[in-house]
């Protein structure tokens, strides 16, 4: 499955994402319930997510209403995210992955916002970013993303819409698309559009560039379509709604790009983190591998996977976080993926039922993999007693019987 991202027309919003995930078939209850829990907690929030037609289309409006009680600075801004995540879903693992999605979010905006001000992360005092409206977009957006499983899936985007005209802002008329969404879509295909109005918002730009795996300039060849719309707020001459449509392709193939490095003088410490780090930053995979280097000296080559877009952004966190002074890139690299699948299955361990993930991969409609999570082995592991091992034994086990 792939997911394309259309904003030609309206441009691109938070609550827009919002609307069309929860279109596409996100439960919009438990996109509500995430929001308001971590939303609340930097102002009072309404949030009510309905149908509503735009241009005679129907359309998801997800209208959130925030009164916010103070500006926050950006770490402010992610150490109570932090918190309430540990305090609230400790381990709820599809709320992990979407808290770190929506702090990339957040990063991206705020090192866009201190490029345009000329003050580091530390100095910039944040008003819109910290706002409980920005909480409430970026992360229903990543909540609702997860709930429909799209991490999984390949995801490309049209031109974004941005927009003419001037703009009034907390620092005077600024013109369209303002300084802060320019700098987030410098690698991103972007057209004025129709409207003479402000299309695209920071937080939008910045939750399209960081699910995006591909820009593309006309839809590919697409099969068995879902399509979902998200609504903006305004009234404009063009729809004005977010458009995502859901589809198989015609051939599953894939683009990437790997960064490689080699190290000889990281600790095993330093190269655990820096495993979790790359992949908390957008790397889709990591292999460290030890090797000799000149001198004899023993080493390790690190090799990073990336989606095309994150290569920048990715090649700088390695270099801060190895002190590598060169990164070998090999772009573009075209690879051949099976069809795959995230599934929830219940099975009965000494009678208590324990539910469990796993990662299906078909090559010809062949199950050709069936792993359960590790997290989730090791959960029931250490509540039914059996180990690690023996439970991911038993849970493929279960599953394989299951679909005989």
């Amino acid at each position: 499955m792939v997911l394309i991202i259309d904003p030609q027309a309206s441009g691109l919003a938070g609550n827009m994402f919002i609307g069309a995930f929860v279109d596409l078939g996100a439960d919009k209850n438990k996109v509500t319930e995430v929001i308001k829990t971590y939303a609340d907690e930097f102002g009072e929030v309404r949030v009510d997510i309905s149908s509503k037609s735009k241009s005679g289309v129907m359309t998801t409006y997800a209208d959130i209403q925030t009164e916010d009680e103070s500006a926050r600075h950006y770490d402010e801004l992610i150490r109570k995210i932090d918190e309430i995540t540990e305090n609230v879903y400790p381990e709820d693992m599809l709320i992990a992955k979407s808290v770190a999605l929506a702090k990339r979010i957040f990063k991206t905006i705020a090192l866009a916002e201190s490029e345009v001000h000329g003050q580091s992360l530390d100095e910039l005092h944040f008003h819109e970013v910290g706002c409980a409206d920005a909480v409430a977009d970026i992360i229903g957006s990543s909540y609702a993303y997860h709930l429909l499983g799209l991490d999984k899936q390949k995801i490309y985007s049209l031109p974004v819409a941005v927009g003419s005209g001037t703009v009034n802002t907390q620092h005077g008329i600024l013109p369209i698309p303002a300084p802060a969404v320019i700098n987030i879509l410098k690698n991103v295909p972007t057209v004025g559009g129709i409207p003479k109005t402000e299309l695209t918002t920071p937080t939008g730009a910045s939750i399209l560039v960081n699910i995006t795996d591909e820009y593309i300039s006309s839809q590919p060849l697409l099969y068995d379509k879902k399509i979902g719309y998200g609504a903006g707020k305004k009234d404009l001459e063009v729809l004005n709604a977010l458009r995502l449509i859901q589809a198989s392709e015609s051939v599953d193939k894939d683009s990437i790009s790997i960064l490689e490095t080699n190290v000889d003088t990281l600790s095993g410490e330093v190269l655990g983190s820096l495993y979790d780090t790359m992949l908390d930053e957008g790397a889709r995979d990591i292999s460290i591998t030890p090797t000799i280097m000149k001198k004899n000296r023993p080493g390790h080559i690190i090799k990073i996977i990336a989606r095309n877009n994150d290569v920048e952004h990715l090649t700088r966190t390695l270099m801060k976080e190895t002190g590598t002074l060169g990164v070998r890139i090999i772009p573009f690299v075209h690879r051949g993926v099976s069809k795959r699948e995230i599934i929830t299955f219940t099975v009965d361990i000494n009678g208590k039922k324990y539910e469990s993930r796993f990662k299906l991969g078909y090559v010809d409609d062949e199950l050709i993999k069936c792993s359960p999570e590790y997290d989730d082995a090791k959960r029931i592991s250490d509540d039914c007693g059996l180990s690690v091992k023996d439970v991911q034994l038993l849970l493929e086990e279960e599953y394989k019987k299951s679909i005989r």
